[in-house]
This record gives structure tokens, C-alpha cells and sequence, in this order.
């Protein structure tokens, strides 16, 4: 994942924020958040307007109540909001002589809810009635290509796109949703031509529509992974240049749109390819040319400052990646195995995790850190807790002896599997160009550096078990 913005994506009438994930049962015990009138009173309009503002008024109200965000809050309101939808979409489904806006009221309840073979049923029954309404007919269009494309019937999926693009109006906020699905469907059976002819419309028409977008967050978010996704189609199809192109044009997209983030996100993402296609010389003179040309795109002085510092921190982990990776030194104790060398370790995937126990984010990562040392120990992962003497523990200044009693405790009491190896002061957190934590090191079989990055995210997460599968398929 490669998410670079935080933003809450509320599901909405637009098909362009909802991700389907699994059916929600209509039986299920609905939200405690109710409608007022009595519900065999309400329209099917009326019972999808209830159901797409559910979570968007909801989380208004946790603002208001000053009540802390947090992803199971996030997920709880979600999940009540599909179960509203899906309880409305039985009911409709119920009702004699559904008119033919009911038909679109009903499919749109049950794509809210992530019924989609509903919800083609019902777009479907609604674009055979007799002129059915241009832009509801567009939506619903459109919503069935998605459809189809997650389905993987690319041939039905094209047939009502070209539809779409028959009539007028042809949203772009939609034909964005719609190249992309695409994009991803054929790329996921490996065909690069028409995955890349779509990622391209979805990347043009993500970048026209930016300005329209009611929040810039999720905007941003949409540009990254419209540009992200042609790099990622034409570096698996091994086009060096053309997914190169694909960089070049998200840093430009980052200019006209004033994102410092984003240009950064693209820069580094253009060194990081350099390096793994083993043309590092490339990689370094790109990072010392954009330190420079940052200052000629950006007119504001603060997006500037932003994007140089902000590649000055990786600078030490661009020098390392592609290396043979640096022993760990001043090592004090390492335990409960016996202390080895990195050398020794060759042939096994080795993860070096720089943690703190002070440190929340490093600890959010420990649920991640156990999956990968239970699921991938046996294929050859080696993790190691990599910490040092910070001459404190548990709120209180000790001695070296404390503080490791304390590690140790700390570790049972945390059930952590993998080895902790605490060093004497901060040389390892320079070598490796850790300052700050959780920095994730690995180290592919050969020994060399394959991956640095600070930070820990549920999409950080994602990306590392990614490389970590990626550098144990290597033999």
C-alpha cells in the first residue's frame, strides 16, 4: 500500500471512495442509529440518503463529543453503515411495483453495502426501463463496469464502458474509478497493454478532476494512486523508461498542485527503482539534482524547505541500499540467542527492526512483527529487536543492569519470539541512518541492503511483509 496521505474516506453516492471488501449480511443486528420515521414510510431515495450520510454525520458527531479517532472507531461506524444499507436494500427488494428509479435506489443501497451481485441486478433492471434518468443511468453504468471488472469479465466490463462513453455526461470523477478498476484487473493477469492504456485515462482524468475534488487529502490521495499504479504496470512489464515517465509525470502533477509530500513520495520512489535496476550512480546524481531543482519548482519557500529535508534524512539509507549491509557494533547483549555476525546469517532474510520500548509506534508494529517471525521463520526470516541503552526504564534514570533486567521482562511480558540485541550507545542508528523510530532494515539472502524506511502505518506494515515475501522467493 502506498498511501501517503492520511484523510477519512467517507462511502458515498459516488462510486469513487468505496472499496468493496466482503457482502454484509441484511439479517445482521442493525446500528443503533435509526431513522426517525417509520420505515415502511420511507422511499427507497429517502433510505439510501439515510444510509451514505450515516458515517459522514457520524464521525461530525465524535468530533463534536471530542470522542478520540481511532481505526476500530472507524471500522465499527463503517460496518454499521453497510449493515444500514443492507437492511434497507432487503426491504426495498420487498416492495410490489418498484418503479424505475427504485430499481437505481436499491442497486446504489446495495453497493453501499457490498452486495454487488445485487446491485448489478438492480442497475440492470433500472437501465432496461423506458428513459431512465441520463446521469442516475451514467452512475449505474458505470458502477456495473467496476462491477464487472472485479469479477474479472474484462469483455463485459469494456462492452458498458463503451456505453458510457456513448452519452453524455461522462463524468471524470467516475471514468477515473472505472480506468483504474480496470487498470488493476488486467495487471493482476499480467496484461501490461491494456492494464497500462487504462492506468494512463485514469491518471489524465484523475489529474483534470483534482481541483473539484471536495477535499484535498482524499485528492492527493487519488492523484498517488492513479500515477503510482502506471509505474507499478510498467515496472512489472520490465519498461524501464516508460515507468520512469510514469514517476516524472506524479512529480509534475505534485508541482501544479502544490504537494510537497507528493513530490518527495515521487523522487524517492524514482531513486529506490534506480537503485534495485542496479543503476545507483543514477540514483545518487537524481537525489543531488532534485535537492536543487526543488527550489526552481516550488515558488513557496516552506515546500521547498519541506521536500529538501525531507530527502536529506534518506540520504544515508539511499547510500546504504544496494550495499552489503554494515556489522552491528558496540553490541552489549544479545539475547535469547547467541550474538552472530550479519555475515552468518547469509542465506536467510534478515529483518533489523530499530525499536525503543518508550517508542508507540514501534510497539503498534509488534502484532505485524510476530505474524511475519510465525509465518516466515521456517522459509528463512531472521528478526531482530534491534535497541540500545537509553539510561531509563519505566519512567525512572537506570544503570545499564536495570534497563536490561527491564528489556528482558519486557520482552516475556510482550510475548515477543524473535532476539533482541541491545547495543552500548546510538553508532548502529547512525550506520544505518535509524535517528528515528521504528526504522525497518532488511537484508536479502546475499547480504545486501534491500530495503530502509522509517515509520510504522498499517500500509508500512503491508509493504515490508510484501518485500519480506519478495526477498524470500529469491533463492
Amino acid at each position: 500500500m502506498r498511501k501517503l496521505f492520511i484523510s477519512l474516506l467517507f462511502l458515498s453516492l459516488s462510486i469513487n471512495g468505496l472499496a468493496q471488501s466482503r457482502r454484509v449480511n441484511p439479517n445482521a443486528p442493525p446500528p443503533t442509529n435509526t431513522a426517525t420515521m417509520a420505515t415502511d414510510e420511507l422511499t427507497a431515495k429517502q433510505m439510501f440518503d439515510e444510509a451514505n450520510v450515516y458515517a459522514k454525520n457520524k464521525f461530525a458527531d465524535f468530533e463534536r463529543q471530542k470522542v478520540p479517532f481511532s481505526d476500530s472507531l472507524y471500522k465499527q461506524t463503517v460496518l454499521e453503515q453497510k449493515q444500514l444499507a443492507a437492511k434497507y436494500a432487503a426491504i426495498v427488494s420487498t416492495r410490489e411495483n418498484l418503479a424505475g428509479g427504485d430499481f437505481y435506489y436499491l442497486g446504489m443501497l446495495n453497493w453501499l453495502a457490498e452486495n454487488t451481485d445485487n446491485a448489478a441486478e438492480a442497475f440492470q433492471k433500472f437501465l432496461a426501463v423506458e428513459n431512465p434518468e441520463i446521469q442516475k443511468a451514467q452512475t449505474a453504468r458505470s458502477i456495473n463496469v467496476v462491477i464487472a471488472a472485479r469479477r474479472k469479465n474484462f469483455d463485459e466490463a469494456e462492452k458498458i464502458l463503451a456505453e458510457y462513453l456513448k452519452i453524455e455526461p461522462v463524468k471524470l470523477s467516475e471514468r477515473a474509478k472505472i480506468e483504474s478498476e480496470l487498470a488493476k484487473g488486467y495487471q493482476a493477469e499480467n496484461n501490461f497493454a491494456k492494464a497500462a492504456s487504462h492506468a494512463e485515462e485514469a491518471f489524465r482524468a484523475t489529474k483534470t478532476v483534482f481541483k473539484d475534488s471536495s477535499s484535498r487529502a482524499k485528492a492527493l490521495d487519488q492523484l498517488l494512486d492513479a500515477g503510482m499504479t502506471v509505474f507499478d504496470i510498467y515496472k512489472a512489464n520490465g519498461k524501464q523508461t516508460e515507468a520512469e515517465n510514469a514517476l516524472k509525470d506524479l512529480r509534475q502533477a505534485a508541482v501544479l498542485f502544490e504537494s510537497s509530500p507528493l513530490y518527495y513520495y515521487a523522487v524517492n520512489k524514482n531513486i529506490e527503482y534506480l537503485i534495485e535496476t542496479n543503476r545507483k550512480p543514477l540514483a545518487l546524481k537524481l537525489y543531488s539534482s532534485a535537492l536543487a531543482q526543488a527550489t526552481k519548482d516550488f515558488t513557496v519557500k516552506a515546500l521547498q524547505e519541506d521536500v529538501v529535508r525531507r530527502l536529506k534524512k534518506r540520504e544515508k539509507q539511499y547510500r546504504l541500499l544496494g550495499e552489503t549491509a554494515p556489522e552491528l557494533t558496540d553490541i552489549d547483549s544479545w539475547f535469547p540467542g547467541q550474538a552472530q555476525t550479519l555475515a552468518s546469517l547469509r542465506g536467510k532474510v534478515v529483518l533489523l527492526d530499530f525499536w525503543a520500548t518508550w517508542c508507540r509506534p514501534c510497539l503498534d508494529a509488534f502484532p505485524s512483527l510476530i505474524e511475519w517471525h510465525q509465518t516466515f521463520q521456517k522459509d528463512g526470516l531472521e528478526i531482530l529487536g534491534v535497541t540500545r541503552y537509553f539510561g531509563e526504564a519505566e519512567g525512572f534514570r537506570v544503570d545499564n543492569a536495570t534497563e536490561l533486567n527491564f528489556l528482558q521482562r519486557f520482552k516475556k511480558a510482550e510475548r515477543l519470539p524473535y532476539d533482541f540485541v541491545v547495543a552500548k550507545d546510538n553508532t548502529n542508528q547512525i550506520i544505518y541512518g535509524a535517528n528515528n523510530i521504528p526504522t525497518a532494515v532488511l537484508i536479502d539472502r546475499k547480504g545486501i541492503v534491500r530495503y530502509v524506511e522509517t515509520g510504522s502505518s498499517p500500509n508500512r506494515e503491508e509493504e515490508i511483509r510484501e518485500m519480506i515475501v519478495k526477498l524470500l522467493a529469491e533463492k
